[in-house]
């Protein structure tokens, strides 16, 4: 693993995974994260796409999608970390535009956010500024949650506590500044079901040798601290959770967001900003342990779909690479219809059949 890496003993990791193995008799077998995913697209979109991943960027845009992701713990747990840079007090501290935010998003919008004076570059004191983030909000603030009913097994009450729980995991995987830092994702794996043998696999090689297969971006912010801060300590999000009933009686909860992630150097010497933008669906069941081998407190992974811009084009270092203008001068896309990163208006299905080729194309706008 890279700088800013593991932060748990390989030695404590197997015996985790091991540990992980056992349990759960008597109880049916956990669908394997990949069957869910099958069994939900042949449900809902018969004759869909075929999966893999799809790819855009300078700014540059990848794009991906599969199942995975893992448990560290049965625990529920809450974000907790230390002021200071990717600090939690920053995070919610606005960007200094002034502007005002946008209403929280409650359901898709018809279009792409209007323009935001592009020829404006972003600086250190308006990371944000010529982008539609800039009128976002900070960090979970920018998430809307539905209002809780009983659903399947669980009554109102607990549905608003798996909702809380879910906003937990997305904070934790995506604006955590230990997981933003390059450090391992702990607190957001503890809350993934540890009887998922496909998921737990996943994990183990995506810390450990990332690939094209196996890469914790598709779950995980993380960017590598030797090469790049925060630029203002703040990031931007837009998205909503939703959910419905799913299979044996389990509460299906879907997340849709998108992340704006400004950066500079980590080695100084100018203040040019990058921004990094980030949208993930992440579809999670929490299952009646009553009917699904499940640790208390736990989701079991459903699918996942990830649209990345200047963050990396084919390279899976397991950190997000962002370009600054120099390197994406010297870099031409290879193809592929421009995007718009900051489009809310289409779903990531749709996204992804906009481009059948895989490779690096061009974002419109960062």
């Amino acid at each position: 693993m890279g700088k800013g890496g593991a932060s748990i003993p390989d030695e404590e990791w197997e015996r985790f995974l091991k540990e992980a193995e056992a349990g759960g008799a008597g109880a049916p077998e956990e669908p394997s994260a990949r069957a869910r995913m099958v069994a939900q697209r042949l449900r809902e979109e018969p004759g869909g796409p075929p999966e893999g991943w799809r790819t855009y960027t300078p700014a540059r845009q990848r794009k991906g999608k599969g199942w995975a992701a893992l448990g560290l713990a049965a625990a529920v747990a809450v974000v907790v970390v230390a002021v200071g840079p990717w600090g939690i007090a920053d995070w919610f501290d606005g960007d200094g535009t002034g502007a005002t935010p946008l209403a929280a998003e409650s359901e898709r919008p018809t279009g792409p956010p209007a323009g935001e004076g592009t020829d404006r570059p972003p600086t250190l004191d308006e990371p944000f500024r010529g982008s539609p983030a800039a009128r976002w909000s900070d960090g979970t603030a920018g998430i809307h949650l539905p209002e809780a009913r009983a659903t399947g097994w669980m009554s109102r009450a607990e549905v608003a506590r798996a909702l809380e729980k879910t906003r937990d995991f997305l904070a934790a995987s995506a604006l955590d500044p230990a997981v933003l830092r390059g450090e391992r994702p702990d607190k957001a794996m503890a809350l993934i079901n540890p009887h998922q043998s496909d998921v737990r696999d996943y994990l183990k090689k995506a810390f450990r040798a990332p690939d094209r297969e196996n890469d914790p971006l598709l779950l995980f912010s993380r960017f590598r601290s030797s090469d790049v801060r925060p630029a203002g300590d703040v990031v931007k999000t837009r998205g909503r959770v939703t959910f419905q009933e799913g299979e044996r009686g389990a509460v299906q909860v879907s997340t849709d967001v998108t992340y704006v992630y400004p950066v500079v150097r980590a080695a100084g010497g100018d203040d040019e900003v990058a921004r990094t933008i980030v949208r993930r669906e992440v579809v999670m069941s929490w299952d009646d342990p009553a009917k699904i081998v499940i640790e208390p407190g736990t989701f079991s992974l459903v699918s996942y779909k990830v649209d990345t811009t200047n963050g990396g084009c084919d390279t899976y270092t397991g950190y997000l690479t962002p370009a600054f203008l120099a390197e994406r001068a010297a870099t031409r896309p290879d193809g592929g219809a421009e995007v718009d990163p900051y489009d809310r208006s289409t779903s990531m299905e749709e996204r992804m059949r906009e481009s059948e080729d895989e490779g690096c194309g061009t974002a419109s706008r960062s």
